[in-house]
């Protein structure tokens, strides 16, 4: 059957990969025969209306399912179209309300009663209940813009729709949980803490569910925790700086990292949190992780840094009243820097060792906007690259890229993005990370420019 999924009209290049990772996360069948990122509608063939409910209601960058019962450039069309397929008998006689969705558009009352009017010959017997939850809702979806087709997103309203729909509503889309997560009602956050709906999609992009061990090795408030552990999964997470996920009350016995967990009522859900870097990870080498789940930083405000020391230069230990320093609380470990490439290489290398067979690592990662083709997609022997999702900002942008591990004997190809060798050869925050330095020189070449138009 085909069936519509209505999208919401942003974060438009993670709307179909999410809907593909969900459909094998519920084990369902999905063929997508029409869609376009400039476009909320989508037109999808699935099983029945169980696989639909299934479907869209895990996913959160779609809105709702509707059962299509016909589609048109017109009315005349649409109507036409309808009587074909015949999908309303066995309807007649329910409760039932007739909504009309105009994207890009709007239509005035008289226009939307005369709409409802050409509908008759359905021969609709049950009473209008327009605020029942349990009556059958039927939609009418007009598209008013006229080149969703092109590259850019879509402005020029027509004077009529382009496109028009008609279908009987299934079930409403998880975009609740949006709301629920949302940073502004959450009781711990950072500045750098992942905005609700993206955690959301990454967790989906890994297929976190009940029964699944995820991990983040950059957990810092736990944004993307919070977010499997609400579809289910089990979670854990480390910090090279644990005042992120404790909290800078050294004093509280409990981790402010928590109060996230109790708010969302999924303690249970919560497995632990530990000091510790990823090129330093206490964690055993076997396959154990169902998921990895990760924003690392981006080291612009200040470099990136690892555990150890410059050079490799040996400290010896220290005694403070008698007590090694490092045994002693507040003890904060020495840092070296640490590369922009290097950090990719050591996350890909450490998934292909943890991850069970098919799991997924959901990564971030930035670029600059119009150089994407200079900070090529990291790439895994062990790791199949699934797809790439972009956010784009003003002069950069950052990258949701999902790879999946490979079964022992399979091998993916990584000649279109491997990491540079070089990495690790300089000493200083702009040498060992490109992205930073080409950010800068960015920004202060719009300063530059900002200052000679003032004095032009």
């Amino acid at each position: 059957m085909e069936y519509i999924v209505r999208f919401a009209q942003h974060h438009y290049s993670f709307r179909q990969p999410e809907l593909e990772a969900v459909a094998e996360l519920v084990g369902v069948d999905l063929e997508i025969i029409s869609y376009s990122d400039y476009s909320p509608y989508c037109i999808v063939k699935l099983k029945d209306d169980a696989a639909a409910r299934a479907l869209v209601s895990r996913c959160i960058l779609a809105q709702c399912v509707i059962a299509l019962w016909g589609e048109g450039n017109n009315y005349e069309e649409l109507h036409a179209d309808i009587k074909r397929r015949n999908c309303w008998p066995g309807y007649q006689n329910d409760p039932f309300a007739f909504k009309l969705a105009c994207f890009a558009g709007q239509r005035s009352q008289p226009e939307w009663s005369e709409i409802i009017a050409s509908f008759k010959y359905m021969d609709f017997k049950g009473p209008v209940q327009l605020k029942n939850p349990d009556a059958n809702k039927f939609y009418v979806m007009e598209e008013w813009v006229q080149d969703v087709e092109t590259s850019t997103i879509g402005t020029a309203r027509g004077e009529v729709p382009r496109k028009i729909y008609m279908g009987r509503f299934i079930v409403e889309s998880a975009r609740s949980a949006v709301d629920k997560l949302d940073l502004k009602k959450r009781k711990y956050i950072s500045t750098t803490s992942m905005d609700a709906e993206l955690s959301l999609v990454t967790a989906n992009m890994a297929l976190a569910a009940p029964g699944k061990l995820f991990f983040d090795p950059f957990v810092g408030t736990g944004s993307f925790l919070v977010a499997a552990s609400y579809f289910g999964a089990l979670t854990f997470g480390s910090d090279i700086d644990p005042r992120s996920f404790r909290g800078k009350d050294t004093e509280r016995k409990q981790m402010a990292l928590m109060k996230n967990y109790e708010q969302y009522g999924i303690v249970s859900q919560f497995v632990d949190a530990f000091t510790s870097d990823l090129t330093n990870t206490p964690l055993r080498d076997c396959y154990f992780l169902d998921g990895i789940v990760c924003d690392p930083p981006y080291g612009v405000r200040e470099g990136l840094r690892v555990l150890g020391t410059r050079n490799g230069k040996i400290i010896e230990p220290t005694m403070i009243d008698g007590v090694e320093a490092h045994y002693r609380p507040g003890y904060i470990p020495p840092k070296r820097p640490y590369g922009f490439e290097a950090i990719q290489k050591d996350i890909l290398d450490f998934a292909a060792r943890s991850l069970v067979p098919n799991g997924r690592l959901a990564m971030w990662m930035p670029c600059t906007s119009s150089e994407a083709v200079d900070f090529p997609v990291p790439m895994h022997p062990n790791l199949e690259l699934i797809c790439v999702s972009e956010q784009p900002f003003s002069s950069w942008s950052r990258r949701l890229m999902t790879y999946r591990r490979l079964p022992e004997g399979e091998v993916s190809d990584i000649s279109s993005g491997r990491i540079k060798s070089d990495d690790d050869s300089g000493v200083n925050a702009d040498e060992l990370n490109e992205f930073r330095r080409r950010y800068f020189t960015r920004h202060l070449d719009k300063l530059k420019n900002a200052e000679e138009s003032k004095s032009g």
